[in-house]
């Protein structure tokens, strides 16, 4: 019987990543024969091939394939797992990865982190861009620990803890033609060039929650990565955004912009905390979420503790 070895999984992830057999063995630091080698014995052992060969290419076999899958499985969780023991080794307690696919919720962590680094000072901080390799695997697959979404989704292995409600508006400036209404219908936005960060429409509230239902969109949806940008472009009457009521309300002292509800009764929305089930009674990760259950909405501002 053939036994796994993690340079097993490194190899075929490595071919994967790297598209030939040289590549993968300069990125393991291998001889190309020495890695050659360890594939042949591993093919002899399970009597089975792990690659087809396409002209200078590897395709995965069916059994190659699956063994692809449990490397980009387990090779995280093994780097994780050295990490973490490397930081015990110096005293160090952990890192803290937090994945974001709350774009606006940077400002809202930004007041959060400085006294969860002053109580955890052994503790480091990771943030990453989560909208741009999905959340939810990024738990499951331990690339973060903590995922911070309006779009919680329900499963046996993850914990979602929820944070705050807050609602979702449109934001014009100061002389735009929707500034005085109560709230706006799908049709008032036909022409509307419409500033987003980098998300996809199927994962953008004014598009899921707002326009779709009935069946309308904007002219022109471009996307703008900084929040001050956006809201100087809204401000100069460029176009309009969706964000949250909370981050309108930080940013109406320094631009001339407005909130306008989007439709009668409003796009509700809550910002909820994921973790790992089996991570809840991790110290530093509970004590995250013990902090982030003191943010509560002020007068339509955000206020932590």
């Amino acid at each position: 019987m053939a036994t796994l070895e993690r340079i097993h999984l490194e190899i075929i992830y490595a071919v994967d990543q790297y598209g030939s057999l040289t590549a993968a063995a300069d990125s393991l630091h291998l001889s190309q024969s020495a890695l050659s080698h360890t594939v042949r014995k591993l093919e002899d052992q399970l009597n089975l091939k792990i690659w087809y060969r396409e002209g200078r290419s590897l395709r995965p076999t069916q059994g190659g394939y699956d063994l692809l899958k449990t490397a980009k499985r387990l090779l995280p969780q093994l780097v994780e797992a050295e990490a973490r023991l490397e930081q015990f080794s110096k005293g160090e307690q952990g890192t803290l990865r937090i994945g974001m696919e709350c774009y606006p919720c940077y400002q809202w962590l930004q007041g959060l982190t400085p006294s969860y680094l002053k109580n955890w000072p052994k503790v480091d901080l990771d943030i990453k861009q989560a909208y741009r390799f999905g959340g939810i695997d990024a738990l499951l697959s331990h690339d973060i620990d903590l995922l911070v979404t309006p779009d919680p989704l329900s499963k046996d292995s993850i914990y979602f803890e929820p944070v705050f409600e807050y609602e979702q508006v449109l934001v014009v400036g100061s002389e735009h033609l929707l500034k005085n209404e109560e709230y706006v219908i799908p049709r008032q936005l036909g022409d509307a060039v419409l500033f987003t960060y980098p998300v996809s429409p199927d994962r953008l509230d004014i598009f899921t929650n707002f326009l779709s239902l009935e069946k309308r969109t904007v002219r022109r949806q471009k996307v703008v990565e900084n929040t001050d940008i956006m809201l100087q472009l809204v401000a100069c009457g460029r176009g309009v955004a969706a964000l949250p009521r909370w981050l309108v309300e930080e940013y109406a002292d320094k631009y001339p912009i407005h909130p306008v509800r989007l439709g009668k009764n409003g796009v509700q929305k809550q910002i909820c905390l994921g973790i790992r089930a089996q991570d809840r009674d991790v110290d530093y990760i509970s004590a995250f979420l013990d902090a982030a259950r003191a943010v509560s909405l002020v007068d339509g501002r955000l206020t932590i503790g």
